[in-house]
């Protein structure tokens, strides 16, 4: 299958930025979490399995329609 993928850069800003990947499917569950802290950065992709990704915590994110940031938790 040859399908494009969008991939999501998320930088955190503060420690402690979660981003959890949510599967698809009639049950939308979770299925990956990762936990990062001040400065890291994760790239993540959509792919067949990943519908939605959840980010907690201050981070900037971009993606190929625009960029945004989060909020703190705090």
């Amino acid at each position: 299958m040859n399908q494009k993928n969008d991939f999501v850069v998320i930088k955190a800003i503060e420690d402690g930025v979660h981003v959890i990947g949510l599967t698809r499917g009639s049950d939308t569950r979770f299925h990956h979490s990762e936990k990062l802290d001040k400065g890291e950065v994760m790239i993540a992709q959509f792919t067949e399995h990943t519908s939605a990704i959840k980010i907690r915590g201050k981070a900037q994110i971009q993606t190929g329609i625009g960029e945004i940031e989060s909020d703190s938790r705090k």
